[in-house]
């Protein structure tokens, strides 16, 4: 088996299991731990899209190599890593929304005042603009929220939706990657 057809059984296998807790954790209401599931699959998704947006075959297959290992992916000159915010801002180009959901992901991710969301608003803790963007893209991609202010818990149920969005990107860049293809254009 190759490092790319192992990257992509894995960028597979991730996204499966993902879906599969997303369907154990949403009956149960654990909105928490599923955001922190979209910003699993979000992780894979921009991974990919660096890799797609790395037109040196070569380069690529290093990185690719890389992941396969568990090695941590280098820059270029092989001095300091490739961040997660260099990744997203390449994804966020194609997309618009991308840093937006990684950003309020990642407050699901690490311990931070969302996690008390039962008691206080998150969107309390974030800026009007980042707001706004969020209720934009939920408008606009998943064709909700009719109201100016909505809670937290409004917005909370758009988060399957916003999985699958997120999974069904995902899949489609796994098989450009798969078929050697460049970023494609959106």
């Amino acid at each position: 088996m190759t490092d790319l057809e192992i990257f992509c059984r894995q960028v597979r296998d991730r996204s499966r299991e993902n879906r599969i807790a997303l369907e154990h954790l949403w009956p149960a209401r654990t909105v928490g731990a599923a955001i922190g599931l979209l910003r699993q699959e979000l992780d894979s998704m921009v991974r990919v899209i660096l890799l797609l947006s790395t037109s040196d075959r070569t380069r690529r297959a290093s990185l690719i190599s890389d992941a396969v290992a568990g090695r941590e992916w280098r820059q270029p000159t092989g001095r300091g890593r490739i961040t997660d915010a260099e990744m997203v801002k390449v994804a966020d180009s194609l997309h618009g929304w991308t840093r937006s959901v990684y950003q309020f992901g990642c407050a699901f991710i690490h311990l931070s005042s969302f996690h008390d969301y039962n008691s206080r608003d998150p969107l309390g803790f974030i800026s009007v603009d980042e707001r706004a963007a969020l209720l934009a893209h939920l408008r606009y991609y998943h064709g909700g929220l009719s109201e100016d202010h909505p809670t937290f818990h409004d917005i909370a149920q758009f988060v399957p939706r916003v999985f699958d969005k997120i999974a069904s990107n995902l899949e489609h860049y796994v098989r450009e990657l798969e078929r050697d293809a460049d970023l494609p254009e959106e």
